[in-house]
């Protein structure tokens, strides 16, 4: 989309030009500086709250809209803006709300069937359309300014775009440019003024990043029309000019994890997880609330290189399980506010009651989406759970890839590749996802499949498809021949979540975990024959996962011979609902398990 320069520059004026005024109202005469004994004087300092979201992900209530219950998982966490606002009510009453500001890391729009339902079912860009229930709540808790996450372009530039419309703070996005003209298409930072009891404001920058990985995973959205460049290229360029502009303190918002890793491996020339970098190497920031890697970071200093100066990271846990608490302290020296102390906490959301203000605000949204997961499409002949998923092959996911081989099949019925076999991925997302035996509800296939990922099909050979399982197989922790097997302790090796670690239906396979990463799987066969390596493949997969979430390999450069624009999960249900009926027995297969020297694991 062209970048609208009337509309940004009017916003700038607004936002970046610093007409936000907060702070305490200036005390009446205040001098410039305090007497103390012996006729000296004191410096002046003036203290303030910066409070932080991230990864809300369509998190109002502490609802489970998948369980069709109040959240609760291991660690007795509460989720949503309703818990939020409460403990940010608690923080300005403590210091003051001029004293006081809010602002958010990414990732809103995308998550919940409650920001699904306002994004597909009633879309807030239809004509008279509804305010998105996180514009609702996000306005009424009075938030100053958000981070654009990733997530917040799976539905498309224009809904992201009625979303900025309705929200009355701005969505920033420094490293989101327009693709012609290269030029900011979100404002790239909003400024504040905290007045102090001294009669000098105090000039607060709020720098936005979002995450280079937009451009791979949600390629389809965005080719053409914006591009993504670095973190740490963009914050060198814009750091210098808030600090120009007579900014006392900089605060980066960035939807960028601290850990300097990437997940789409050298597909862009730009980190991931970069946050921790831009602390690092670009001078002149005080602060970063960290996003997207979903973590709990408290309190974490990175020293910067060129100035030494130790930079205050912190990042809350997602959904609105945690709120960040940066506090400030500053002095008056040289002519200017210098930050003299800076710390950060994290407050825990499951030690208040949700605000009532809000959920009064969205108790009718909340009981429109309760009602529309509730419906019935069909019935299941077993039940099916995905607890055990990560380590066996279980009906569950067989599911997912059966549903996903049979809609590819379909599509290239009478095509060059409909003679071609095809085989299908999957991932576990949710380690708690139930199809009960009796009545299906939309709730229990969404439950399924939480992402808003479309399905593709791409070409591939048997030798790329063994490439593709060993990679998948790093998931597992080594585990030798002959020592107990704790299925706790056996996944996600080096951290790779759940979501990286594909099955594939269509192929049985062995995967060795006493041996070591890269040359686990074995024994690998089509149709009861070893695998020919020459062999073509139509694969089945996500989008996220062609487009090289996860940096898997070959399947980013493999052919697309089709492409859906439709949710995986709303195929789903709508074959769920055109079959009338689920039974196991007709895709449930043994097509993969763990061994240690041949011998199986479970």
């Amino acid at each position: 989309m062209p970048l609208n320069r009337r509309k940004f520059l009017k916003k700038s004026a607004v936002t970046g030009a610093g007409v936000a005024l907060t702070g305490a109202v200036a005390a009446p005469g205040a001098r410039a500086a305090d007497e103390v004994q012996g006729g000296g004087t004191r410096p002046q300092r003036y203290a303030f709250t910066v409070l932080g979201t991230t990864d809300l992900h369509g998190n109002v209530f502490n609802w489970d809209y998948f369980t069709d219950q109040e959240f609760d998982d291991k660690a007795h966490n509460d989720i949503g803006l309703a818990k939020i606002s409460t403990l940010v009510n608690q923080v300005r009453e403590e210091k003051g709300r001029r004293n006081t500001l809010l602002i958010d890391a990414g990732d809103t729009i995308q998550g919940t069937q409650l920001s699904y339902y306002y994004a597909k079912v009633d879309p807030i860009t239809a004509k008279g359309g509804p305010v998105h229930p996180m514009a609702q709540a996000m306005n009424a808790i009075g938030y100053d300014a958000a981070a654009l996450g990733n997530h917040e372009f799976n539905y498309g530039i224009p809904l992201l775009r009625k979303f900025e419309e309705q929200c009355r703070f701005p969505l920033l996005g420094a490293n989101a440019l327009d693709a012609k003209t290269l030029r900011p298409a979100f404002p790239p930072y909003s400024m504040h003024r905290l007045r102090t009891p001294f009669g000098r404001e105090v000039k607060v920058a709020v720098l936005g990043l979002t995450n280079p990985g937009i451009a791979i995973w949600d390629k389809a959205n965005v080719q053409g029309k914006m591009t993504f460049p670095g973190l740490e290229e963009q914050a060198a360029k814009w750091v210098p000019k808030l600090r120009s502009m007579g900014a006392d303190v900089v605060i980066v918002s960035a939807h960028s994890g601290s850990s300097g890793t990437s997940s789409y491996g050298d597909q862009l020339p730009y980190v991931e997880n970069a946050a921790g970098l831009v602390a690092e190497q670009v001078p002149g920031i005080d602060a970063i609330l960290v996003g997207h890697a979903h973590a709990e970071i408290p309190e974490y200093f990175v020293t910067n290189k060129e100035t030494g100066k130790q930079v205050l990271l912190s990042e809350p846990l997602k959904w609105g399980q945690r709120l960040t608490r940066f506090d400030f302290e500053l002095v008056w020296e040289k002519g200017r506010w210098a930050v003299e102390k800076a710390g950060a906490r994290v407050l825990n959301s499951n030690v208040v009651e949700e605000d009532p203000e809000i959920t009064k605000l969205l108790a009718d949204e909340h009981e429109k989406v309760v009602a529309y997961v509730n419906q019935v499409i069909g019935t299941n002949a077993a039940e099916m759970r995905s607890a055990e998923a990560p380590y066996k092959d279980v009906p569950i996911i067989d599911l997912i890839n059966h549903i996903q081989a049979d809609t590819v099949k379909q599509a290239l019925a009478g095509t060059e590749y409909a003679a071609l076999p095809v085989l299908s991925q999957a991932a576990a997302f949710s380690r708690s996802a139930v199809i009960p035996a009796g009545e299906v509800t939309i709730r229990d296939v969404a439950g399924l499949y939480v992402y808003e990922n479309t399905l593709e099909a791409r070409l591939m050979t048997g030798a790329q498809m063994k490439a593709y399982l060993e990679f998948s197989a790093n998931y597992f922790v080594q585990t030798a021949a002959g020592t107990a097997v704790d299925p706790a302790k056996l996944t996600n090796a080096n951290g790779t979540p759940d979501y990286n670690y594909d099955v594939v239906s269509g192929l049985t396979y062995e995967i060795d975990i006493a041996r070591p990463a890269g040359s686990r799987v074995t024994n690998v066969r089509f149709e009861g024959a070893p695998l020919d390596d020459a062999q073509q493949f139509v694969f089945a997969v996500n989008n996220y996962r062609a487009n090289g979430g996860g940096n898997f390999p070959h399947v980013a450069g493999a052919r697309q011979v089709w492409s859906d624009s439709d949710e995986i999960r709303n195929i789903m249900i709508a074959w769920v609902k055109a079959k009338g009926s689920i039974d196991p027995a007709e895709f449930a297969a043994v097509d993969w398990k763990l061994t240690r020297d041949g011998t199986p694991v479970f």
